[in-house]
């Protein structure tokens, strides 16, 4: 049997952490296929990659696009444009592609128009919220995949409702849940990772809230910036935030001129951290606020409370089963619920199915038997 080359496609953080356990079954068959990784360069921050890709375990990429920021018309055009000539000089079996960036819609438009099968992982997820550009990546790319993983099974329901047939769709698991299990017991603890901002006996295990913000709705209109940084600064005086902050966000913050709001609460920033940092305060949190996806899955595995600050979810799953309550932006929303974790110790949850650790496993398996 000849070997056969998979191109395995990432481009932001949320990717990394997807990938990563996907790479390390498909090299338990190195005899028969050669995994040719794709970098498209969305995510820029050389640092921040080194360190996620070290912390993770995932080998240097075979190319680098670095295709960089831009409007997404842009970052989308050029990642096609600088992909297609790696699929010509690659020629592989088929592209494996996860989560909703534009590289995941970008680098399928240029395989399935070379007619090179498009495997989808985290195919399904939908929040019904258009206006969100990722949600228009997750329609697009499930529409021209061939083979589709799910995280949860709804997401097969939601995919048969857009006319793709269950022939296509696998359900596997959470591979973001393989990667939180395997790095676990790494986690760097958040003393450590906050010993550089704040006296060593200011933050208690278990005695602060972590929150990470960064959606375009959130932090591109000032008034809404302004609404939830307040109730961050209100919050702050009942628990401590730890707000690692994100580089679009800051950005926004210094624009608006918040600076000075944020620093009147008991708010400790920090710059971006490693995912082995992010685990640990993570894990060691009373509660977490966010606009991540990601985090609204990992705080369920992990039994955390989280406050999610958008007015829908991709995942319901982490709301119908897991630790996951919506709030949006309104601020009495938001204190309310923050204020009934303080009380009761907010929702408990449970594990979804399939959110073992072993989701890669099960998808190299059907990739396998599928492609080589």
């Amino acid at each position: 049997m000849s070997k056969k080359t998979l191109v395995c496609v990432v481009g932001a953080r949320p990717n990394f952490m997807k990938m990563a356990p996907i790479i390390k079954q498909l090299n338990y068959l190195k005899e028969t296929v050669s995994v040719y990784l794709v970098h498209t360069g969305q995510h820029y921050d050389q640092a921040m990659k080194a360190s996620f890709f070290e912390q993770l375990g995932i080998p240097e990429p075979d190319v680098d696009l670095g295709v960089g920021s831009g409007s997404h018309s842009d970052q989308t055009a050029n990642i096609m444009l600088r992909f297609e000539p790696v699929l010509d000089a690659v020629n592989p079996c088929a592209v494996l592609v996860v989560g909703d960036v534009n590289s995941t819609i970008a680098c399928s438009l240029v395989a399935v128009k070379k007619q090179i099968p498009v495997i989808h992982v985290e195919a399904g997820l939908r929040s019904g919220d258009r206006s969100m550009p990722e949600e228009i990546n997750r329609i697009l790319t499930d529409q021209i995949s061939d083979s589709l993983f799910t995280t949860e099974r709804s997401a097969e329901a939601n995919l048969n409702k857009e006319g793709i047939d269950s022939k296509r769709i696998h359900f596997a698991g959470n591979v973001m849940i393989d990667t939180l299990l395997a790095n676990l017991q790494l986690a760097s603890p958040f003393a450590e990772t906050l010993k550089d901002y704040c006296t060593s006996d200011a933050i208690k295990e278990g005695g602060y809230a972590l929150l990470t913000m960064h959606r375009p709705s959130n932090v591109d209109d000032p008034e809404t910036l302004t609404r939830l940084l307040q109730v961050i600064v209100d919050i702050s005086e009942k628990l401590p935030v730890i707000f690692p902050v994100h580089p679009r966000t800051l950005s926004r913050i210094e624009q608006t001129g918040l600076s000075t709001l944020i620093a009147s609460g008991n708010i400790i920033c920090l710059p971006p951290v490693g995912y082995l940092q992010i685990l640990g305060l993570m894990k060691s949190a009373k509660m977490v606020l966010t606009d991540s996806g990601g985090l609204q899955e990992e705080t369920t595995a992990l039994g955390v409370p989280c406050v999610t600050l958008r007015e829908n979810t991709e995942r319901p799953i982490t709301v119908e089963q897991g630790t996951n309550t919506i709030v949006g932006s309104d601020g009495n929303k938001i204190q309310a619920c923050v204020d009934d974790i303080l009380i009761t110790g907010g929702k408990s949850g449970r594990i979804p199915e399939y959110w073992d650790g072993k989701a890669a496993e099960r998808i190299v398996e059907d990739i396998k038997s599928l492609y080589f």
